[in-house]
């Protein structure tokens, strides 16, 4: 269970057809765009966006704030997700696997 303290979130980058796409599972945010290192820069600032308004809701509407913290994911998402885990060799995803650009998981108390 995630709160503003503790907690982490999965993140994976792909592509999809043109188009690269980033997301972040727990958070249901997701970005899209031509470069795959510019769509994870823009994921990174909208989870640190989303968790700085989470945080202003903190003692306001604490049941919102737990709820916007423990998204479940689309389907789509959580396939990829799998897929790329499952692509992992040793430590290191195949760069060939699944169109994944990269993909881990962050922890809340350092986004």
């Amino acid at each position: 269970m995630n709160t503003l303290h503790k907690g982490r979130f999965r993140w994976i980058i792909f592509k999809d057809g043109k188009d690269w796409i980033g997301t972040a599972l727990e958070f249901n945010i997701t970005v899209t765009g031509e470069d795959p290192r510019v769509v994870e820069v823009e994921l990174n600032e909208a989870v640190q966006g989303y968790l700085d308004a989470a945080r202003k809701l903190k003692g306001i509407r604490t049941h919102q704030v737990q709820a916007l913290l423990n998204q479940d994911a689309e389907a789509e998402y959580e396939e990829r997700w799998k897929a790329a885990r499952e692509s992992m060799r040793g430590n290191v995803p195949s760069p060939l696997a699944n169109d994944i650009y990269r993909f881990g998981v962050a922890n809340l108390a350092i986004a």
